[in-house]
């Protein structure tokens, strides 16, 4: 299924326009907020659950084979060849405080590889998608334009995203301190939003920590299909979520991995 690019987009399409109308009718108008996390604050709302709902019921239709990993509702067949990996809402803190800098994210695995992935903004009716070798953007004029990250050789000329600063602890926020230190522009926030723009070249690296695949997967063959690289602190596979680089220059990539790694 994954060499059939545009019968595989359509019906990612479908799964976002599924999501989408499970969450605009809850974003700016007070929903609920639920704490997942009862050593912290983890939201969840009523939009998160049934836009992911929404989805599980097109692909158990439309692929009863496929597994479902979901950051609200669990895990189904995990150990199978294909894997959807959804986060119906990444950026719930934005979404419940009206900021639309949070996106859908839907992700597919194969064989534990990620070859295809979408972050959809339902507010700004932008979508991000990439199958690792291309990436592309459509915006509300549905018009479609490829992806391209820009050059950026070092650290000194980059702008750096990360959600918080407080993700990281102990050694870990040494280490990011010395790439913030020194880097050119930091920003904080905007979950996906953060990967997107570094795939659309209007930014250069991604760090964070902490991730689960839900927050990954789909963001990996956008990146890498935009031309950059996404790996974890050591340089290894990111799909299982924990410490993210994401680049969109692989000569920046080694500079930020050799900074967090230094003693």
């Amino acid at each position: 299924m994954t060499s059939d690019l545009s019968g595989l987009l359509a019906f990612v399409d479908e799964l976002a326009d599924a999501a989408a109308d499970s969450i605009m009718p809850h974003f700016r108008a007070a929903a609920a907020v639920e704490n997942k996390d009862a050593a912290g604050f983890d939201p969840v709302t009523v939009a998160d659950r049934a836009a992911e709902a929404a989805m599980r019921r097109l692909i158990a239709a439309t692929y009863p084979d496929h597994g479902i990993v979901g950051e609200e509702l669990g895990n189904e067949r995990a150990d199978a060849d294909h894997v959807w990996v959804l986060d119906p809402i990444d950026g719930t803190r934005a979404f419940i405080t009206g900021l639309p800098v949070w996106g859908t994210l839907i992700g597919l695995l194969h064989h534990g590889v990620p070859v295809f992935g979408m972050m959809a903004q339902a507010f700004t009716r932008e979508r991000f998608w990439g199958d690792g070798k291309q990436a592309w953007y459509r915006g509300p004029d549905r018009r479609t334009a490829a992806l391209s990250t820009r050059a950026c050789a070092g650290l000194a000329d980059a702008a750096l995203f990360t959600t918080t600063p407080a993700l990281f602890k102990g050694a870990d926020r040494a280490a990011y301190d010395r790439v913030e230190a020194a880097v050119r522009l930091p920003r904080y926030g905007v979950d996906c939003y953060a990967y997107c723009m570094v795939a659309a070249g209007h930014a250069d690296v991604v760090i964070e920590a902490g991730l689960k695949p839900y927050d990954i997967v789909a963001l990996i063959p956008i990146i890498a299909g935009a031309g950059g690289q996404v790996t974890d602190w050591q340089g290894a596979p990111a799909a299982a979520g924990g410490r993210i680089v994401a680049s969109g220059d692989r000569r920046l990539h080694v500079a930020v991995l050799e900074t967090l790694g230094a003693a």
